[in-house]
């Protein structure tokens, strides 16, 4: 089977269908997306072919073209996950009430847990290797990625106006992407405890002065 994508192309889809059996089904499933995530992180973006994910699996090409339709199907299949990964664990921020800078310590080290898993790093690289070509929904992933940023934005700034905690949001979504990046690009963990520390540091001070702007006692 093939399904028109919104270029007029068209791109195969998955023949499986869910039955009340399925659980061994969904193992293979996730075993596949385990595997294209691995692969991309361990080797990038380019090595993540049809055979290559069948081999990595040590599953056939047609167990993947059942569950998945076609490699294509298996990179929306990841960014998938990686996002669902990414918006969880924003959802699940819990962001501490008191002084300004237990609030932004707690925001920036759980964004960057949620941005620096490898589920998520995968789907930055999908995104970006995939940029010219991409489905739509992709864009509609990344905008309501940018409003739960913005709601972050308002929870370290109870007391702000629309466009400064969009502003706030917008930094804190910028930075981590940005060190997400960074840590793409090599193998190897990288410590961005510095970076982190320094971004609290300075979005408390900017939360503190337009406090003090305001006239509000600090609490």
């Amino acid at each position: 089977m093939t399904a028109l994508l919104a270029n007029g192309t068209r791109r195969a889809v998955p023949t499986r269908r869910a039955t009340k059996g399925q659980a061994r089904g969904d193992r293979t499933r996730q075993l596949i997306i385990g595997e294209t995530i691995r692969c991309v992180r361990d080797e990038g973006f380019a090595a993540v072919s049809a055979s290559h994910i069948a081999e990595r699996a040590g599953v056939t090409w047609g167990v993947i073209q059942y569950h998945f339709g076609d490699r294509e199907g298996v990179l929306v299949a990841v960014v998938d996950y990686g996002y669902e990964s990414l918006r969880e664990a924003i959802d699940h921020v819990e962001v501490p009430s008191g002084n300004p800078r237990d609030r932004v310590h707690a925001v920036v080290h759980a964004g960057w847990h949620a941005f620096s898993n490898p589920a998520s790093l995968a789907a930055f690289e999908i995104l970006i290797a995939t940029r010219a070509g991409r489905e739509p929904w992709f864009e509609t992933h990344l905008a309501d990625l940018a409003d739960q940023l913005t709601r972050l934005g308002r929870a370290l700034d109870p007391g702000g106006r629309g466009r400064r905690r969009q502003t706030i949001g917008n930094l804190l979504w910028a930075t981590l992407r940005g060190l997400a990046l960074a840590q793409m690009v090599v193998r190897e963990p990288m410590d961005f405890s510095p970076e982190l520390e320094a971004l609290v540091d300075l979005l408390t001070m900017h939360l503190e002065s337009r406090k003090r702007e305001r006239g509000l006692p600090d609490r």
